[in-house]
């Protein structure tokens, strides 16, 4: 193995019950049933859109709509959390190894870089990709273009997740995936992927 892409939402940033609490608050303003967090961690699925169909009227209120309501919300807050336990030790253990840690997000490059630099853990990376927009549409042509432009052997390739989104990313990418379980999807789901419950599980699996 030689390149690691690493999701960032609820794989480096412990973003899940943020969430969870926004997409309440919004549910109470649109009159609609709110939900648990095991429930949300059994409905959230990609694309956003599709688990947004789940609880909200999307006749009432357009898909856009919520989106920015969303963001507008999160992207302030998301600076007051924190990051995974041993996640930035991790990353760096494998830079020492001479891997070359990438970060495929589905968030807005301009909203990513924001948090990445507030945390301080932009040079971490070699490379950052992000979207461009913030409708968390699929990462899988940013990561396709990516292997492409730098020729890269994607069976000396792994990406770290938390969701069967990013399992559907890797296997669009030809590219090994390990799930971390405490993100944005209930273990339960991802139990037919190799998963860690910490990343100290990470060393001596890749």
């Amino acid at each position: 193995m030689k390149y690691i892409f690493w999701d960032f939402n609820g794989t480096i940033l412990d973003d899940a019950k943020l969430c969870f609490d926004i997409l309440n608050e919004m549910l109470v303003e649109e009159e609609r049933p709110t939900v648990t967090f095991e429930e949300y961690l059994m409905i959230f699925t990609f694309p956003v859109e599709a688990y947004y169909a789940e609880v909200y009227d999307l006749n009432k209120t357009s898909f856009k709509v919520l989106a920015h309501r969303f963001i507008n919300r999160y992207q302030p807050r998301s600076l007051n959390l924190s990051l995974h336990q041993d996640v930035v030790e991790t990353i760096k253990h494998f830079e020492n190894l001479g891997y070359t840690n990438i970060l495929l997000s589905a968030s807005e490059e301009k909203n990513l870089d924001q948090q990445l630099k507030h945390f301080n853990i932009t040079h971490l990376f070699q490379h950052v990709l992000g979207t461009s927009n913030i409708y968390a549409k699929s990462k899988v042509q940013v990561g396709k273009d990516f292997i492409e432009k730098h020729h890269i052997d994607t069976n000396q390739a792994v990406m770290i997740g938390d969701t069967l989104h990013d399992a559907e990313v890797a296997k669009e990418l030809g590219i090994d995936i390990i799930l971390f379980t405490k993100g944005h999807q209930h273990k339960q789901r991802l139990k037919n992927y190799k998963n860690i419950d910490s990343f100290h599980e990470l060393i001596g699996k890749i």
